[in-house]
């Protein structure tokens, strides 16, 4: 028994290093309605269907303070409705710019088809955001067997598991054990742990380390070590079972859970 099938996110894990094109545009609705909120607090429910990630962004307590204090009232869902669809219409815009596949990830792909296993992939995109982002993937190279998002699971996205289901489902696989979950996020790691699969976290290009391809490259060597270790520890303490550096170094780390699955 060994690793049948590989499920990766998408944004910030197999495209758009650093995972830029939500972040950019939660701050800027909230910049509109009147409220500055910072990189990390739209950073942290990053992974989630995108009208979650408002309600919590919303819910976090120095934002709701702020919303009352500006708007002077309490945010409602009428709220929320109206930031997602700025939200949507002002990511729809920008989307095709953030498709290019992170380093490593096309040959990680190629070697892993070559040993039979199937490549599904999850998402906190809608069925609308994600055709243009697998159409310009594909383009540039990257095209899993299937994907599945939280529109197809009646909106229960992260944490819950469905997606991943479906996806074992569609590549027919047969034991949660033989599948292994790759995502940018803690929201990813609780996908997978709530699933009962593997729970990989990728740190260099993540939502997590939040830093886009040129700020990583620009720290010293030093730095970036320690923006590893950091980001590593989140995953970790989320419960991952395995973070990898890059993507080059997933199929060795399947060989690992293979060996891990026999003794099991």
């Amino acid at each position: 028994m060994k690793i049948e099938t590989v499920i990766f996110d998408w944004a910030g894990t197999a495209v758009d290093f650093g995972c830029f094109a939500p972040v950019n545009v939660f701050l800027t609705i909230f910049e509109d309605a009147g409220v500055t909120v910072t990189l990390e607090e739209a950073r942290k429910p990053m992974g989630m269907l995108k009208i979650d990630h408002i309600r919590t962004m919303l819910e976090m307590p120095r934002i709701n303070e702020e919303w009352r204090r500006v708007h002077g009232q309490n945010v409602t869902e009428e709220d929320v409705d109206v930031l997602y669809n700025q939200f949507e219409s002002k990511l729809m815009e920008s989307l095709a710019t953030y498709t290019d596949p992170i380093q490593h990830v096309k040959a990680t792909v190629q070697q892993l088809r070559e040993q039979g296993i199937r490549i599904g992939s999850t998402t906190g995109y809608t069925d609308s955001m994600m055709e243009i982002v697998t159409k310009h993937a594909a383009d540039k190279g990257y095209s899993p067997d299937f994907l599945v998002t939280p529109t197809q699971v009646g909106d229960k996205g992260r944490p819950y598991p469905y997606m991943i289901f479906k996806n074992m489902e569609a590549l027919g696989s047969k034991a949660t054990k033989q599948v292994v979950k790759v995502g940018d996020t803690t929201s990813d790691i609780l996908e997978a742990l709530n699933a009962g699969v593997w729970a990989v976290g990728v740190i260099i290009g993540s939502s997590e380390m939040g830093l886009s391809e040129e700020e990583f490259h620009v720290l010293s060597p030093e730095e970036q070590q320690q923006v590893i270790a950091k980001t590593k520890r989140i995953f970790e303490e989320t419960g991952a079972h395995y973070t990898i550096e890059t993507m080059a170094e997933l199929p060795a780390l399947i060989e690992t859970i293979n060996e891990r699955i026999t003794r099991i």
